[in-house]
């Protein structure tokens, strides 16, 4: 049995995204408000996709514009993100998405008309242009397994999703679901968000807990946190928008000024590598009193634990006042062991944000579910800001995104190896 083709996977809400979008358009709206922005689709794992699907998902942008935020979510919104402020909840009251700013482009592959690879370009405003990031890639995972790949099912996933739970919790691991852009359906996402808070409901207090949920929408129909605050978008346009010379600590002030209460302060540590981000973020011992915590998303995350540790006691700040929040391609296992090394360094404030083993962990039903079905590994990511390029240089060279002769510039800026 196999999954039936559904409607169009049109977001029901647009708060059906990851908060820290909403925290990023703020600050973009406050700080940038005139930048134009381009942002451009990577298809890492070189995914063949129908011309049917790149039809129907073509189909299911034109319908964004339709989405606009309720005077109930607008509501709720100001009592659970105190954060965002009148103003700004105001200017997102009146926005809209403007499917004409994305150009997708289906370029058929040699020798057959209707498998190829999807190009995709937005280009707008900034403040305008971030919002489709999340929902973009959501939507096209969604189209993908509705129309290319249909060898799944839902069978098992509520149990699997809490089964999960249930392990992160008695291992006294706290984490939040971090899985929208990847997600297999908005129906896969709701299950799992449904299943956790069950989870959470059953085990109680004493042991791990869920914090909460990136996807804003879900988290205001099950009452829990939505949980975000800033990606590695603010920290490449801030460095492009006015230079790489202390381009983290740029970022970070910048991003006080706009957020000066109300929020947790967590830094991304890898936009252009943690070595050149602990080396900045040295040089104020206050500021990195001021911020509440890091955030890791590439690189070894058991050696990170320890270098954050050595990182903070050698600027004279008791680590465990501190909150190490892990996001990079974590699942159940990988948790509860870094966990563990963190219980061993004496590390208790501990978080981890767990996205598509979350929301797309299924298996072929022609394989007896036994073989894995993969989820697309795609991104979408700021290519430039008033056409000046913009890049991203992970702990993860695979990782490293962005014009060429500036990822060379920037290397050597930094003193770092050169980029292959």
């Amino acid at each position: 049995m196999t999954t039936p083709a559904a409607a169009l996977a049109v977001p029901p809400s647009i708060l059906d995204t990851d908060l820290y979008k909403l925290s990023m358009q703020q600050a973009v709206w406050k700080t940038f408000p005139s930048v134009n922005a381009v942002y451009r689709f990577t298809n890492r794992g070189s995914t063949l996709f129908s011309r049917q699907c790149v039809e129907r998902f073509r189909t299911a942008v034109s319908h964004f514009s339709f989405l606009s935020l309720t005077q109930e979510e607008h509501e709720w919104l100001s009592k659970t993100c105190p954060f965002l402020t009148p103003d700004y909840l105001d200017y997102l009251s009146s926005y809209r998405f403007k499917p004409e700013q994305v150009e997708i482009t289906f370029n058929p592959s040699d020798g057959d008309a209707n498998r190829g690879l999807i190009e995709m370009r937005i280009e707008g405003p900034w403040v305008d242009t971030i919002l489709w990031e999340v929902p973009l890639m959501a939507a096209l995972s969604e189209t993908y397994f509705q129309t290319v790949d249909r060898d799944w099912d839902y069978e098992g996933q509520e149990d699997l999703a809490y089964s999960k739970g249930t392990t992160l919790l008695n291992a006294r691991c706290a984490f939040s679901e971090f899985g929208t852009r990847r997600r297999r359906s908005f129906k896969t996402q709701d299950l799992v968000v449904a299943a956790l808070v069950r989870a959470a409901k059953d085990y109680g207090e004493g042991k791990g807990k869920l914090t909460g949920t990136s996807n804003v929408h879900l988290a205001r129909l099950y009452g829990l946190t939505p949980i975000g605050t800033i990606a590695h978008e603010w920290f490449m346009g801030v460095a492009a928008l006015s230079g790489y010379e202390d381009a983290n600590g740029r970022a970070l002030d910048i991003w006080e000024e706009v957020y000066q209460k109300g929020t947790p302060l967590i830094a991304l540590t890898d936009t252009f590598t943690s070595q050149v981000f602990f080396r900045d973020f040295a040089k104020d011992p206050v500021r990195a009193e001021r911020w509440t915590g890091l955030r890791h998303d590439s690189g070894d995350p058991f050696e990170f634990a320890p270098r954050v540790k050595a990182f903070y006691e050698g600027i004279g700040i008791d680590p465990k006042e501190k909150l190490i929040v892990f996001s990079d391609s974590l699942s159940t296992e990988k948790s509860v062991k870094l966990r563990g090394t963190c219980t061993e360094l004496g590390l208790e404030k501990v978080s981890f944000g767990i996205g598509t083993h979350f929301t797309n962990d299924f298996k072929k039903v022609s394989s007896g579910k036994q073989e894995k079905s993969k989820a697309l590994n795609m991104v979408i990511k700021l290519a430039d800001v008033d056409g000046k390029p913009c890049i991203k240089l992970s702990d993860d060279l695979t990782k490293h995104t962005g014009d060429k002769v500036t990822l060379d510039y920037v290397n050597v800026l930094y003193n770092l190896p050169k980029h292959a």
